[in-house]
């Protein structure tokens, strides 16, 4: 069985700015006070020219702030609304690919205007560092809990496993 996901995720109120902001948006709702943006072409499509602003002629890429981003569909124009919406709230960019159970994941998480953790990144088939998975991580980072659910870890205490990939997540189905 394989999981595929790509998406932003912060607190519910920020994800919900970052929406407005954005029309091809399709935040959805996660446990714990926190949403998930899916990364659908069309939501990326909006930060191809450069500033993250869908109306924005498209214009060469500038080049990025941070240079250790690894998410290879990452456009230029989002790490800037990443930096800007993270003024408010903490913001995480996440990536999963499995297959078998094996691949990888890689998190980024942005916090007062800058790259606060990561990226962070694991691969084949190695077992998770005793401080979880990346996404793990990230989410810990944004205030999810493991708590009492019988959840084995923040991925699963927020329900990231409620969808096996980025277009259901962005269908709602």
């Amino acid at each position: 069985m394989s999981y595929e996901l790509q998406a932003l995720i912060g607190p519910a109120e920020l994800v919900a700015v970052a929406a407005a902001e954005v029309p091809a948006a399709r935040p959805r709702p996660l446990a714990q006070g926190l949403a998930l943006i899916p990364a659908t072409p069309e939501f990326l499509a909006a930060f191809r020219g450069g500033e993250g602003n869908p109306s924005a002629p498209a214009a060469p890429p500038a080049p990025r702030a941070v240079t250790a981003v690894p998410f290879d569909w990452f456009p230029d124009g989002l790490e800037r609304r990443l930096a800007a919406w993270s003024k408010a709230a903490p913001i995480a960019c996440v990536e999963a690919d499995y297959f078998g159970g094996t691949g990888t994941q890689r998190a980024a998480v942005w916090a007062d205007g800058r790259l606060d953790l990561g990226p962070v990144t694991s691969g084949g088939s190695e077992p998770f560092p005793p401080e979880g998975s990346p996404i793990s991580r990230a989410l810990r980072r944004l205030g999810a809990q493991v708590g009492e659910g019988g959840a084995r870890d923040e991925f699963d205490a927020v329900g990231l496993g409620a969808h096996r990939s980025t277009a259901s997540w962005a269908s709602g189905g």
